[in-house]
C-alpha cells in the first residue's frame, strides 16, 4: 500500500499538535486569573449630607454653611472571591474605563471577607483622625475645644483624608476672609493625609478621575507623586491641581477663587 504524501502527513501532524495547544488557550481563556478589575466609583461631597447624616459635624466652634462641593472619589474592584478571566484582562487592558490590577494590590493576601472588611474600615477610622489632625494643626486650633466627627459608611480605605481634612478647613475657616475654598465650584481630589498634613499617593488615580469628571467636577487635587496617572487619561474641563501638603491645597484652592495662577500637573 503506498505512504501517505508528504503534504498529507505534514497537514496531519500540524492538526494533532494544534489540538492540545487549541485545549490550552481555551483554558486559559476561562480560567480564573489573580486580577481584579477596577472601574471609576462613586463620589461623596464631605460638605453635604450622605445618606441622611452629615458627612463632617463639628460643635463647639461655629459651623458655616458652604455652597461649593469638595468630592471625595472612590473606584470599584471586583472582589476578591470574584473570578477574572483572561477574557475580563484583555477587555479591561483596552479600554480607558477600566483597570487590570494584580488581587493582592487590591485585597490583602490570605485573609477572609470580613477581615478584609474590617481592614478597610480601620484604613478609614485612621484616615479620618488623621484628617482632622491635620485640619485643626492648621487652623491652630485646640481638640479640646472643637468636636469633629466624621461619618461615611459603606466606603473604606486611606484615600479620603485630603477632601476631609479640606472639608473641616472649610466649615470652620473658609480662606480667612470669609470666602469659601471652592468658590463655589465642585472639586474633588484624592490623597492620604498624616496628621502633619502630608498628603500620600492612593492609586486608582486615573479612574478616580473619571468619577470625578462624570459628577461635574472642575478641578481634581491629585498627590504629586501620581501626576503622571492621572494625565494618562486626558479629560477637557478637568483641572489636575498636584499637592504635598494640606496647605498646598488650601493655597490653590484660594487662589483659584481669586483668579490667580495654580500649579498644574
Amino acid at each position: 500500500m503506498p505512504n501517505p504524501p508528504r503534504r498529507s502527513r505534514r497537514v496531519r501532524t500540524l492538526v494533532l499538535c494544534a489540538v492540545p495547544v487549541l485545549a490550552l488557550l481555551l483554558t486559559a481563556a476561562f480560567a480564573p486569573l489573580p486580577f481584579a478589575i477596577a472601574r471609576p466609583g462613586t463620589t461623596v461631597n464631605v460638605l453635604a449630607d450622605h445618606e441622611r447624616k452629615p458627612v463632617i459635624s463639628i460643635s463647639g466652634i461655629g459651623a458655616r454653611r458652604t455652597s461649593g462641593q469638595l468630592r471625595m472619589v472612590t473606584i470599584i474592584a471586583t472582589g476578591p472571591r470574584v473570578d477574572v478571566s483572561l477574557a475580563d484582562v484583555v477587555d479591561g487592558w483596552f479600554r480607558t474605563d477600566r483597570a487590570v490590577m494584580p488581587r493582592e494590590a487590591v485585597f490583602p493576601s490570605g485573609q477572609t471577607d470580613q477581615q478584609i472588611e474590617r481592614h478597610n474600615v480601620a484604613d478609614m477610622k485612621k484616615s479620618q483622625d488623621s484628617a482632622v489632625g491635620a485640619a485643626l494643626g492648621y487652623l491652630h486650633r485646640s481638640p479640646k475645644d472643637v468636636k469633629i466627627s466624621l461619618s461615611l459608611p459603606d466606603i473604606g480605605g486611606p484615600s479620603a483624608g485630603l477632601l476631609f481634612a479640606l472639608g473641616v478647613v472649610d466649615k470652620i475657616d473658609g480662606d480667612g476672609r470669609g470666602g469659601e475654598l471652592t468658590g463655589g465650584r465642585t472639586i474633588a481630589g484624592t490623597g492620604t493625609i498624616d496628621p502633619d498634613g502630608s498628603v500620600g499617593p492612593v492609586g486608582g488615580v486615573a479612574l478616580k478621575t473619571q468619577a470625578a469628571k462624570r459628577d461635574g467636577a472642575t478641578v481634581f487635587l491629585v498627590p504629586k507623586a501620581e501626576c503622571a496617572d492621572a494625565e494618562a487619561v486626558r479629560l477637557k474641563g478637568l483641572r489636575l491641581v498636584p499637592v504635598t501638603k494640606l496647605a498646598d491645597a488650601v493655597a490653590s484652592l484660594r487662589a483659584l477663587t481669586a483668579g490667580q495662577p495654580v500649579p498644574h500637573c
